[in-house]
């Protein structure tokens, strides 16, 4: 993995715990979603106007992808409904880098070296313990664990779909584009039908805040797919997953969540992980 693609990565993990703790800090995770995912769309609509329609190979992947792009925007909604955010977010990006080494050897047959295996698995073990040690209660609260285990295999999928399906665009803008378009229909259709004439209301006062997260949500992942098309997706899987340590950050910081010493030694294991993921002999 170059330098170029590695920095890209990493510009994208702040940018996407970045946009993940807005759409946390708005109570209504409805509204939230809806500005984020209807602003995306409707970027992802004037990006479709300049860039080259993605090949008919690409168009089973996206249809795919936007499908499940909506199940994890969803399953992301009930995880920052239910839990903190600097547990549930490090939970539903770590559980993704492992499931995405196994999927993508097995579907897009990526043969990884010894080191960048090595460096796998200390990096996702080390975004396990961001995600476990220092929480505030004894006893877990499963069902946020569990919905944030789910993001986290939704995650995954989406990763390894649309590795494949960038790749079989011929253009990664214009298949950001169109995934952006056809994903980010149907949440603020929704939304639209349940709040009729009170909708522009409930907007109003959060839409700022929620169209920046739609320009950062875009950023993020318009930057993951251009990575996609230069090195193996399982290293940039769990590269981008460092995003961990700025949603731990976000949580001390601005959420008053506790990060503590345990987080900070997971969190330099998990450095040393991707270190050994860049290495390539």
């Amino acid at each position: 993995m170059s330098l170029l693609v590695a920095s890209a990565v990493l510009i994208a993990a702040v940018t996407h715990a970045s946009w993940n703790a807005i759409a946390h800090h708005i109570e209504d995770k409805l509204i939230a979603f809806t500005l984020i995912m209807g602003g995306a769309a409707v970027i992802g609509a004037v990006l479709a106007c300049f860039a080259p329609l993605p090949d008919a190979a690409a168009w089973p992947y996206l249809i795919v992808s936007a499908l499940l792009h909506i199940g994890y925007h969803m399953l992301l909604m009930r995880s920052f409904t239910l839990g903190d955010f600097g547990q549930v977010y490090p939970i539903a990006r770590g559980t993704a880098p492992l499931v995405v080494t196994v999927l993508a050897t097995v579907f897009v047959d990526e043969a990884l070296s010894a080191w960048q295996l090595t460096g796998v698995a200390v990096a996702s073990c080390g975004l396990v313990g961001v995600a476990v040690w220092g929480i505030r209660d004894s006893r877990p609260h499963w069902p946020a664990l569990l919905a944030a285990l789910a993001t986290g295999l939704s995650i995954a999928a989406y990763t390894v779909v649309d590795g494949i399906g960038v790749r079989a665009s011929g253009s990664a803008i214009g298949y950001i584009a169109w995934l952006m378009i056809l994903e980010g229909v149907l949440v603020p259709a929704y939304t639209y039908h349940r709040y009729r004439g009170a909708l522009l209301p409930a907007l109003r006062p959060h839409a700022a805040r929620g169209l920046l997260g739609a320009v950062l949500a875009m950023t993020a992942y318009g930057l993951v797919l251009w990575a996609q098309t230069r090195a193996p997706l399982a290293p940039i899987a769990a590269l981008r997953e460092s995003s961990i340590i700025v949603g731990a950050a976000i949580g001390a910081l601005f959420f008053k969540e506790r990060f503590g010493g345990p987080r900070i030694a997971a969190a330099g294991l998990m450095v040393v992980g991707i270190g050994l993921m860049l290495r390539t002999g």
